[in-house]
């Protein structure tokens, strides 16, 4: 039977393995098999003996089985099992928590390769859940060990019951019965860029004889997840840009000019050239749909609320949609008192959350039906079915990573073709914003406000110097006495009670594996931390309140605002102050555990001090050691306050991760090869060869492969997406 790339899995595999496929990876077509690529190949180059291992890094060798040994965990349930293996000269153990099957197989004797990230317990070399596959006999073991030296072997993303080996096989074969796949590329663009046929590249991914192979085939398909993603993004701005909008032209003696001669300050350079930006998409024949990065502090909320007053000055309505409560209140505080008494009368600001009594939420949302409101403050209340606007004119997304398409496009239906701006105050890369973005116009605001103290950030590392950790409160408590207040953020609400953890963007575990234990979890909770604080000497008399996200918002809103008072002197967080909470007597910021979260995060957390004219101190306080990837994103944030220069550093230490991610995409990514950092060119000439595709052949008659890869690889969920941004 000859396969298509649309060809069911159960007809190729049969139902069995099909149903473990699609359970394990989601998969349910050949298509999503064969693009189920290796995540690395084991080279000779990575053949190293036991002795030379290097800790912390990834090796595979081919070793022996020496003993194996199956018992109960003695601090938690389940089974441990000790594998011991040698090569001859060095012996190291493996270990597999919950899996004692494994030693069914793993019998001394057996022989094979195996495959893993090398770490060290108690004095001897360990691979904790290792990639691994037993040679059938010795005549086998040396006939592989020789071809593995000379051909690359894939590993696979795999599971405990689909190993690497099987998905290997099954791959394999598939491969064997695969017909023609369609090409996204003419003849001439293959020359142009160097690529292989789409089948010939699938071929040399999966079964490679040689390194030259995998690279040439990872290119391809590479090159071919770009053109696909960049024709998609490019058909969907064109999407957009073919509807029309209501013109928002600015009025003499409208809100928007008697705001601009209130303010008491000038706009920087960057407000001034954002805003023209702005002014202009509103008067535009096609809908505004456009992105302003800026760093935390750098005045984007007032460039939002003067493209407001803009549609306001047309009668129009704009709603403004934040990730949290306590987020949407200090919006809708921050507006009010940027536009003072008098405006705000006249514009009524209104906030909409679901927390509100039903008293409150009928009023505000009579306001907002009336149009009596013409600025709408509120969270995923926004979306509810009764919520109906007069004339929705423009959609403000804040920090838009927090919302999935089918929320921004429920709110989109509630106007007719409305502007929509999203902003962020994580810098992202010109190729990521690319990438992901490239249905959004992109502005950025680079510099700052001026009279800003400016912010020192120290690393305390617990490991080396335990010392410090009492130093930090000490820290804390001075800033407290010269007048100032003081954040201290934990990774998790309560660690005794494995309570729930804090959003954290990257969950690394970089210290050795104890067996006994597994994975470390947070170390610092909430409750203890506020606890502890109460009874230490240092910090006892200081006013010290919890604040997390299973606390009910009116009481998370009472502590902001009394924190915002000065009536709290530190308050003991999660992520929940993450953005937009704006305390400016606020000093200090303490991160414990900084190294279970990302970049971008730290950054973020960050930047809730040092905002006024008080200069800002932020600890970060980690068990990381020194060298290890969770201590060198602690460092790398230590070292700079560019947030553009931490954007490009992240995605260098922890990966892109799903490209197109959830929340843009509402479905599983199409990228699976492409690195925004490393194949930053390679976007770039796929957005130009989508561009002159698309000019000349814009519903893609010419190009029958590239339209059924967009089908086949993006599907109709993904289109659809795609479609709503």
């Amino acid at each position: 039977m000859t396969l298509a790339l649309e060809t069911p899995l159960a007809d190729a595999v049969g139902q069995k393995l099909a149903n473990s496929l699609a359970r394990a990876f989601a998969m349910s077509t050949v298509g999503d098999l064969v693009g189920h690529y290796p995540r690395r190949y084991a080279k000779r180059g990575d053949l190293t003996p036991i002795l030379e291992l290097p800790i912390g890094q990834t090796a595979t060798i081919v070793a022996e089985v020496r003993r194996a040994n199956s018992r109960p965990m003695r601090n938690r349930r389940g089974t441990l099992l000790e594998v011991v293996i040698g090569d001859g000269f060095g012996e190291m153990s493996l270990t597999f928590f919950g899996q004692a099957w494994r030693g069914k197989e793993l019998v001394p004797g057996a022989r094979g390769i195996f495959s893993g990230k090398v770490g060290e317990y108690r004095g001897q070399l360990q691979f904790s859940h290792p990639d691994y596959q037993l040679f059938d006999d010795e005549l086998e073991a040396h006939q592989n060990a020789e071809d593995f030296a000379e051909r690359p072997l894939p590993f696979y993303p795999a599971t405990a019951t689909l190993p690497t080996w099987q998905l290997q096989k099954v791959i394999s074969s598939v491969l064997d019965d695969l017909g023609e796949v369609p090409d996204p590329l003419t003849d001439d663009a293959r020359r142009e860029h160097k690529a292989l046929a789409s089948r010939d590249a699938l071929e040399r991914i999966h079964r490679p004889r040689t390194d030259a192979d995998v690279h040439r085939a990872r290119h391809t398909l590479r090159l071919h997840e770009a053109l696909v993603m960049q024709t998609a993004l490019l058909q969907q701005r064109w999407f957009v840009r073919a509807m029309s909008a209501t013109s928002r032209p600015p009025v003499d003696g409208g809100p928007l000019s008697r705001f601009d001669a209130s303010l008491p300050f000038a706009l920087t350079p960057d407000q001034q050239s954002v805003g023209a930006t702005l002014a202009d998409d509103l008067v535009g024949e096609a809908p505004m749909n456009r992105l302003i990065q800026g760093e935390v502090g750098s005045g984007k909320t007032l460039v939002a609320l003067r493209a407001m007053l803009q549609v306001a000055d047309s009668a129009g309505q704009s709603a403004l949609i934040a990730p949290t409560e306590v987020l949407a209140a200090q919006h809708l505080r921050s507006i009010t008192k940027m536009l003072g008494p008098d405006m705000a009368a006249e514009l009524m600001p209104t906030l909409l959350t679901g927390q509100m009594s039903t008293a409150e939420r009928r009023k505000a949302s009579l306001r907002v039906a009336s149009g009596q409101a013409r600025i709408i403050v509120g969270t995923h209340a926004l979306l509810s079915d009764k919520t109906t606007f007069a004339d929705l004119g423009l959609i403000v997304v804040d920090e838009q990573h927090r919302f999935g398409v089918e929320q921004r496009e429920t709110l989109r239906a509630k106007g007719t073709h409305p502007h929509v701006l999203v902003l962020t105050a994580t810098p992202i890369p010109r190729t990521v914003a690319m990438t992901v973005f490239g249905d959004l116009d992109v502005s950025t605001i680079r510099t700052m406000p001026p009279g800003r103290a400016g912010i020192e950030t120290f690393v305390a590392p617990l490991a080396e110097k335990p010392a410090w950790f009492g130093r930090v409160w000490q820290r804390a408590a001075e800033e407290v006495t010269k007048g100032h207040q003081v954040f201290v953020v934990c990774a998790a609400i309560d660690v005794e009670a494995g309570g729930s953890t804090a959003v954290v963007e990257d969950d690394v575990d970089d210290v050795p594996i104890d067996p006994e234990e597994g994975q470390r979890g947070p170390r610092f909770g909430v409750v203890q931390v506020a606890s502890s604080l109460r009874e230490q000497p240092a910090t006892s008399h200081l006013r010290i309140r919890p604040l997390h996200g299973k606390m009910p918002s009116e009481e998370k809103d009472a502590i902001m605002q009394a924190f915002a008072r000065g009536e709290i002197d530190v308050v003991v967080a999660t992520t929940v102050i993450e953005v937009g909470v704006d305390v400016p007597n606020a000093s200090t910021m303490i991160i414990l555990d900084a190294d279970r979260f990302g970049v971008s995060q730290l950054h973020q957390l960050r930047g809730r001090v040092g905002r006024g004219r008080i200069p800002g101190l932020c600890l970060l306080v980690t068990d990381a050691l020194e060298g290890t990837p969770a201590r060198e994103r602690v460092d790398a944030v230590a070292a700079t306050t560019d947030g553009f220069e931490l954007a490009e550093v992240d995605l260098e230490l922890r990966g892109e991760g799903d490209v197109l991610g959830g929340a843009q995409s509402g479905s599983r990514s199409s990228l699976r090869l492409l690195r925004v950092i490393k194949d930053a060119p390679l976007i770039e000439r796929a957005r130009d060869l989508a561009e002159r595709i698309l000019a000349d052949d814009p519903a893609l008659d010419t190009h029958a492969g590239l339209a059924t890869m967009l089908t086949t690889r993006l599907g109709e969920a993904e289109r659809a997406a795609l479609r709503k941004n």
